[in-house]
């Protein structure tokens, strides 16, 4: 008896010491810090990509057939990159000024400051490289291509050593339409967003065969993905309609759902807040709070801009960006807006 309200006592004081945690976040968590526009243009928006060393940003305007590079400090607009076809994801490979695009031609990389192409990724197959991934802990990066967007029935996983382009293994998904994927970095478990059959297949990363499928009960297109493997959470967000899902990772069981704003194409963690942050095209960023691995609670809808529906959010400044996609505002405009975390 004495056991069992001890026990008890700690999980009182467990739930207080979290619900204090919430109480305590700031009345404004994201401040803003200004907006570009960019003109010419009506499509969406994709990924953004923060280039630290070269205090540049990168942003896929797909639609446009163009990348737009700002100065990261000041949001000044620098130079729009043409040629491209429909890009959508960046990487920067570690050591390097190689910069990795994804488009729907093929991955090319280019140079992070004179911007002169450099090569070519070869993928079976190049058409719709688009959602792109680097696992720090196996040093490898992951590029899915095929899919409806290019009128294929099927999606490929390519593993890639990224100093090289050597395509190491793949992997083909009887789907065709498959978005955003997570590396665990202290485990051997990859997941990844089957959209159209609305689960997440768990893979495993040395031999990227699929190990379990979880299903997402009661909403459909599940596009963006964020993981916090400390506390085995693995964050799937809808759009139909737009929710937050909390998966268990041990067992891939929903934990937790959370209504955020409509039309979401991304979403973070942030790791020193325990928040989630969840841009919406209507206009507003959810901002979540993990009170507890099992509760989460939305803290703030801030106001952003229609058609604010991507995101990065980059850790060492402490600023989330989001790309403004003009399809869903008259008159039309592109842009970024950026905000400070607090």
């Amino acid at each position: 008896m004495k056991s069992s309200r001890i026990t008890q006592f700690a999980s009182i004081a467990l739930l207080a010491f979290a619900s204090a945690v919430a109480v305590a976040a700031p009345a404004r968590p994201l401040v803003l810090l200004g907006r570009t526009n960019f003109s010419g243009y009506n499509g969406d928006v994709d990924h953004l990509f923060a280039d630290l060393k070269e205090n540049k940003l990168f942003v896929a305007a797909e639609d446009h057939g163009t990348v737009e590079v700002f100065n990261l400090e000041s949001g000044k607009l620098l130079k729009t990159l043409t040629t491209f076809k429909t890009p959508h994801a960046f990487f920067l490979v570690p050591g390097t000024h190689r910069l990795i695009v994804t488009d729907d031609s093929g991955p090319r990389i280019i140079d992070d400051r004179s911007y002169r192409v450099l090569g070519y990724l070869h993928l079976h197959p190049d058409a719709g490289s688009d959602t792109e991934y680097y696992d720090a802990s196996t040093r490898h990066l992951f590029i899915v291509s095929g899919g409806a967007d290019v009128h294929m029935k099927h999606c490929w996983l390519s593993e890639i050593n990224p100093w090289t382009g050597r395509v190491l293994r793949q992997h083909e998904f009887d789907s065709n339409h498959v978005e955003a994927l997570r590396a665990e970095q202290h485990g051997n478990r990859m997941f990844i967003n089957i959209a159209d059959r609305n689960e997440v297949d768990v893979l495993a990363k040395k031999t990227l065969e699929v190990i379990a499928r979880w299903p997402i009960v009661g909403a459909q297109s599940n596009l963006a993905m964020s993981l916090d493997e400390a506390h085995h959470r693995l964050f799937i967000t809808t759009r139909k309609p737009t929710r937050l899902f909390v998966l268990n990772t041990d067992n891939g069981r929903t934990v937790a759902t959370v209504n955020v704003p409509a039309i979401n194409d991304g979403t973070e963690f942030d790791v020193a807040r325990q928040r989630l942050y969840v841009p919406g095209a209507v206009g507003r960023v959810g901002v979540v709070q993990e009170i507890s691995p099992d509760r989460y609670r939305e803290i703030a809808s801030v106001p952003s801009s229609v058609g604010a529906k991507s995101l990065t959010y980059v850790p060492q400044l402490n600023e989330l960006i989001l790309g403004v996609s003009p399809a869903y505002s008259t008159p039309h405009v592109a842009g970024i807006i950026r905000f400070k975390a607090q």
